[in-house]
């Protein structure tokens, strides 16, 4: 499905924490690594990675939770537990957002899937590119441009 909307709003599964989108995803993808299985309680986890300046969180107050390790931080509503986004050091152009919480989340399918070294053996995504690990950075603006095309 096509991403035409440049101003999205999500919440937490409870409601109190609330946040916007005012940019277009700059990619999706489906995490297997053990963390994100562990952490969302299924196979893997979706994440639109957003733009961080056109993300905000516009109502409560999110608490880190997970792992309270040095690189990355992911947060949760305080009150229901629902892992809402995850900000990782050194990359600060943007957050990695759970796209099932937003209002209009029907475009979210994974473009690319990652961590598949982990993957479960039943599982299979539509993603068009599959890393055993994460991409490597020199990767990361074509796999942006091509998501920016398919999704135009």
């Amino acid at each position: 499905m096509t991403m035409t909307q440049n101003h999205l709003t999500g919440c937490c599964r409870c409601g109190q924490v609330q946040f916007e989108i005012s940019a277009r995803p700059l990619m999706t993808a489906a995490c297997h690594c053990a963390g994100c299985q562990s952490m969302s309680s299924s196979a893997f986890s979706l994440t639109a990675m957003i733009p961080a300046d056109a993300f905000a969180v516009t109502r409560g107050d999110p608490v880190i939770g997970g792992l309270h390790g040095p690189q990355q931080h992911h947060y949760f509503c305080p009150n229901c537990m629902t892992w809402m986004y995850t900000r990782i050091d050194g990359f600060d152009a943007f957050v990695n957002v759970r796209p099932a919480l937003l209002e209009s989340n029907k475009w979210s399918t994974p473009f690319i899937e990652t961590m598949t070294h982990n993957k479960l053996p039943w599982v299979q995504t539509p993603a068009q590119y599959h890393y055993d690990e994460f991409p490597p950075m020199e990767d990361l603006q074509r796999l942006m441009d091509a998501f920016a095309a398919a999704h135009a």
